[in-house]
């Protein structure tokens, strides 16, 4: 790094639009990403008729994927060289390669054999996580690179879980009523469509980003850190470790949850229109939530007591709903819902924006800046615990004797009842307890930033 690149201001305030620009590319990353988690599972089991055993292991296969290529493209991207900085240009290149492989993944060749199904299944999936994995892991390493102005920070991460809430929303809003009107009663050919226009959107939020943000923040210069220095550099952070474990537990219990939307409302309420009124009323309480977390943050002083707090409230209101039917008493099912909303969405803003707090404190700690390092190993942390979650709903629903398309017995609708609400209910109270213990604060934070910033001048 030159002088100049030494002395610059990294405690900056971001322009409103970089803000904007950046929580649109959470919105896209949700038009892939949420739109995978939330509809892919039972689009393989009740639009292609592939075998819930056979997606169960698809989930569990597709991690060990990613604990190759996800620490790969965190390296990769940390040493990226361009006129746009490291983590921008990925997301101008990877963000149409990786829309075209969604529409692949969401292809249904409802005339192929079971096997030739599967194996399809099987390569276009992976191929679409490593394409997501090159856009989302530059895309949330980016944040940090902005500015180190932790308030800074809280607003930017605010932006995003805004935008993704909004996105989200939407997503489960329209997804399955444009299913039915492009399809015409063909739901392949609707998911198929769908696919098109939300691969587009991806693409769009993506460059959008691209073009309105700024990198400032870059890393010291040195020679090439070896992946395992890097790694034993993670292991004496603390803070950081503490933020994993919370993303593997928020990957469970999120996506685990997701998969089984769908399920729960076809399947137990009776009634699959009803995800559609249940995504309209989590509009307002998404907004809400994910706005309140600076609120919070400013009381508590703490981003992992922060998270901890929202975490412990979802986990109540969610637990609750087990008692409650949309369709027998829709006013407390509707209350709770809406109250676990809020809690998840201040939540989301607040896992976010803790990570790039642990990088300033891992280069403090070992004088080894690994933005989009770090990031991977979150992004594999919050994948891995979409594996578990998603292969052990399919795995129970499984063995218990689960038939697309067809009313479930009684063992079945009890496990997806579970999955609705007990189940990620209990977890997302483990979650806040082991985010209970993160210790970086205001105070720490800003000392760990002057340091830095005193020792890059001693340096220039």
């Amino acid at each position: 790094m030159n002088a100049q690149s030494s002395s610059q201001d990294t405690n900056i305030k971001v322009p409103f639009i970089s803000k904007l620009a950046y929580g649109f590319g959470d919105v896209g990353c949700n038009f892939s990403w949420m739109f995978v988690g939330n509809f892919l599972m039972i689009f393989y089991t009740d639009v292609c008729g592939i075998p819930m055993a056979a997606v169960s292991l698809l989930m569990l296969i597709s991690r060990v994927w990613d604990a190759i290529n996800d620490p790969v493209i965190g390296s990769l991207s940390d040493r990226t060289k361009t006129r746009w900085g490291r983590y921008r240009p990925w997301l101008l290149i990877g963000a149409p390669l990786t829309a075209f492989v969604l529409v692949l993944t969401f292809w249904a060749h409802l005339g192929w054999s079971d096997s030739a199904k599967t194996v399809y299944m099987y390569i276009t999936y992976c191929i679409l996580v490593l394409g997501y994995t090159c856009v989302n892991i530059p895309y949330g390493t980016l944040c940090g690179a902005l500015t180190q102005n932790i308030e800074e920070r809280a607003q930017i991460n605010t932006s995003r879980s805004v935008c993704a809430m909004i996105a989200i929303n939407i997503i489960n809003m329209v997804t399955l009523p444009l299913i039915a009107y492009f399809g015409g009663g063909n739901a392949s050919k609707g998911y198929l469509m769908v696919t098109i226009l939300y691969g587009a959107i991806f693409t769009a939020c993506h460059w959008f980003c691209f073009a309105k943000t700024k990198e400032v923040v870059y890393a010291p210069a040195k020679e090439k850190i070896p992946l395992g220095v890097q790694l034993k550099a993670a292991l004496q952070n603390k803070p950081y470790l503490i933020a994993l474990a919370g993303q593997l537990l928020f990957g469970v219990t999120l996506y685990g949850r997701n998969a089984d939307l769908l399920y729960y409302f076809k399947y137990v309420e009776g009634d699959e229109g009803l995800f559609t009124i249940y995504s309209m009323i989590l509009m307002i309480p998404s907004i809400i939530g994910a706005g309140a977390f600076p609120l919070v943050f400013r009381w508590l002083g703490n981003k992992g007591r922060t998270a901890s707090a929202f975490a412990a409230g979802t986990g109540v209101a969610m637990f609750c709903m087990y008692f409650f039917s949309a369709t027998m008493s829709p006013i407390p099912f509707y209350t709770f819902a809406a109250l676990a909303q809020f809690f998840f969405c201040g939540f989301n803003t607040a896992i976010y924006a803790i990570i790039p707090d642990c990088v300033e404190y891992g280069e403090w700690k070992t004088g080894i800046r690994n933005d989009g390092f770090q990031y991977a190993f979150v992004s594999l942390g919050n994948k891995i615990g979409m594996a578990l979650g998603t292969a052990a709903l399919a795995g129970v629903l499984g063995s218990l004797g689960f038939v697309a398309n067809q009313v479930q017995s009684a063992a079945v609708q009890t496990a997806i009842h579970h999955a609705f609400s007990t189940i990620p209910g209990v977890l997302w109270i483990i979650t806040a307890a082991v985010l209970f213990f993160y210790q970086i604060n205001k105070s720490s934070y800003n000392r760990i930033i002057a340091e830095l910033s005193a020792n890059k001048e001693k340096s220039v």
